[in-house]
């Protein structure tokens, strides 16, 4: 290790080395963040798999400068990093881990901001409203597509031998796609009014001929005035554009007159963390093919984009550091195309029916179609309808009453959390690790965790800041007994005895079970959300094989947007019939799981039914 240790360890994996890259290219992308921002908040450890790479084996040249790292080995990992797919962050204290390469490089931007207010340019690249890439990948497709799919898509073309290529990823394709597609941004007609502006001003700049100036609605068809306005931001320079009026023939054209905006960056006009983490994929890309020869297909679009981001202040620096040596272009692009081009399609898209589309009728025909098959909401009875616990004994942080809710929120709070603690001791061991998946502000963890001490417990939710208002009250209690994990689910790789989520969102439930029946683990769930359930990547709908056998995903998706309709102001029978489809999708989700995983489940209704309109629990056992 050099010099001294800082507050935060940041966790890296290192499979191999090639030039000036580490690799997996998460790895790299990390590195070259910290590079870009200058961070010297973290100690860096580069985690071997295996055995820790010799000193011939291993350089520092892909490392930044000054940089601050240790090999260590998988097994040498803190526990809580253990549970986790890296890179990870870890606290000073040893109980909050940051995980999945999304969530660390937004912790890595805050972190260098707070460290350094002054710079502000480094904030600006969690875009408008900070919330560049905060989408987890099972519900984004952009998040997906930069965090998960190009990166895998590079990494699998660099192992490759040469010669072996026969045509780009399809992943990068879509990147080029994505890069074609008009630009969709906040308070879009007044730019593309400054970007008319711009254009005027422009053309006068570059033209010798005074009575031959443009005409204001004669606009150019490139974009040299998006790119004026993208880094008039990049520099800091916001009101150098906005803080003057435009012309009033510019103010009354119709929005139909005005240029569309095009890409200047990945996400569109401004310089983002997006950029930043496609851009050591795409040089790797580009490397690896002018070091082999490789013909590949042309990329204008991202050909164009890599040589912009090279323009962007501070990238010249950070590649220097990170020794990353720019592919240099001859004409409008680095590679011919021997091949014809191939259409640049979304394939993780489902190929079903929309499930966004209108339905026509309600929930009846479907219900009467599964009940002509012999299939009806089945409520297994409560094993334990009475049992609650003595709130007034415990701790004010242990209650969920304690925060900002009102006094009849947080008795339907406290009557949840009785049906979830009751069937979770109920199936506790001393020494077992619950995990409290989707934990939020931890109303179930931090129960658990004081009435359970002999077991550990670990709180995983995506969302920064609940994840820490439930270490604070953890912290205000003094448990000993509670770790917290920020981090999408696929990112959570631990062992557990039992798995628990109230009021998990959508596909979040299927996920939350996928989790536990991976480790053979028991599982309490409280679904929610029914009507954002579609088909993702991962999960298709309906679930199970009775359920795919009767109805089609749209007629699925017919029970879902009604299991919805359990509002309380809502009439009795609406009512009723929303209780009964919540019952069809979940039994739809048990059967799938005792068939396909040796597990004994029920479906439950918490009691009293009044505590919550989404009150079933499905509750899973292994053999």
């Amino acid at each position: 290790m050099k010099g001294s240790v800082t507050e935060d360890h940041l966790y890296l994996d290192y499979f191999d080395q090639k030039e000036d890259c580490i690799l997996p290219l998460h790895t790299s992308v990390s590195l070259f963040l910290l590079s870009f921002c200058d961070c010297k908040t973290f100690s860096v450890f580069l985690v071997s798999p295996g055995e820790i790479p010799s000193d011939s084996q291993f350089t520092e040249k892909a490392l930044p400068e000054c940089l601050e790292f240790c090999l260590i080995k998988r097994c040498q990992l803190p526990s809580v990093v253990q549970n986790c797919c890296l890179p990870a962050v870890l606290e000073k204290n040893g109980t909050f881990c940051r995980a999945g390469l999304a969530v660390v490089l937004r912790h890595i931007i805050h972190k260098t901001y707070e460290a350094d207010p002054s710079k502000k340019e480094v904030l600006e690249l969690l875009g408008f409203k900070k919330t560049c890439l905060k989408a987890c990948a099972e519900v984004s497709e952009w998040t997906r597509l930069c965090e998960i799919s190009i990166p895998l898509a590079v990494e699998n073309f660099l192992s490759l031998s040469p010669g072996q290529h026969q045509s780009i990823p399809e992943e990068v394709l879509q990147f080029e796609k994505k890069l074609g597609e008009p630009v969709r941004v906040h308070n879009d007609d007044k730019i593309r009014r400054q970007k008319v502006q711009q254009q005027n001003s422009l053309v006068k700049k570059e033209s010798n001929n005074s009575s031959e100036e443009r005409k204001s609605g004669e606009i150019q068809e490139s974009s040299p005035a998006d790119l004026e306005l993208s880094f008039s931001k990049l520099t800091v320079q916001k009101n150098a554009v906005s803080s003057k009026r435009e012309p009033s023939h510019i103010r009354k054209m119709k929005t139909s007159e005005l240029p569309p905006l095009e890409h200047a960056f990945a996400e569109g006009l401004y310089f983002t963390l997006a950029d930043i983490v496609l851009f050591p994929c795409i040089h790797q890309f580009w490397v690896f093919c002018k070091r082999h020869q490789e013909k590949m297909l042309e990329l204008p679009l991202i050909s164009s984009w890599y040589q912009r981001i090279q323009e962007v202040p501070g990238i010249k620096k950070a590649a220097a550091r990170c020794n990353m040596q720019f592919v240099q272009y001859r004409g409008s692009s680095a590679f011919q195309s021997e091949c014809p081009q191939r259409p640049c399609t979304a394939s993780d898209e489902p190929e079903e029916e929309d499930g966004d589309a209108p339905f026509i009728g309600g929930p009846r025909p479907t219900m009467t179609k599964l009940m002509a098959n012999g299939i009806e909401a089945v409520f297994c009875p409560h094993p334990h309808p009475t049992w609650a616990l003595d709130w007034d004994s415990l701790p004010a942080a242990v209650n969920p009453g304690e925060g900002k809710m009102s006094s009849d929120r947080a008795l339907r709070k406290q009557q949840q959390l009785n049906n979830l603690v009751a069937l979770v001791t109920k199936l506790a061991r001393p020494g077992d690790v619950i995990v409290d998946f989707c934990s939020g502000g931890g109303h179930v963890g931090i129960v658990l965790a004081h009435i359970l001490p002999s077991c550990q417990i670990l709180l995983v939710e995506n969302k920064e800041l609940s994840l820490i208002r439930a270490k604070e009250r953890s912290d205000e209690l003094g448990l000993n007994n509670i770790w917290f994990i920020q981090a999408n689910m696929d990112y959570f790789k631990g062992t557990f005895n039992i798995g628990v989520a109230l009021h998990a969102c959508g596909v979040a439930t299927d996920m939350v079970i996928e989790c536990c029946t991976k480790v053979s683990a028991a599982f309490v769930v409280c679904p929610c959300c029914y009507g954002f359930i579609q088909n993702t990547a991962k999960f298709t709908f309906p679930r199970s094989h009775q359920f795919k056998e009767v109805l089609s995903y749209k007629e699925h998706m017919v029970l879902c947007r009604f299991a919805d309709q359990t509002a309380v102001q809502l009439p009795p029978e609406r009512r009723r019939i929303g209780k009964h489809c919540m019952g069809l999708v979940d039994l739809d989700r048990a059967w799938n799981v005792e068939r396909s995983c040796n597990y004994t489940v029920q479906v439950i209704s918490m009691k009293p039914e009044t505590c919550s309109p989404k009150n079933n629990l499905i509750v899973g056992v292994p053999f």
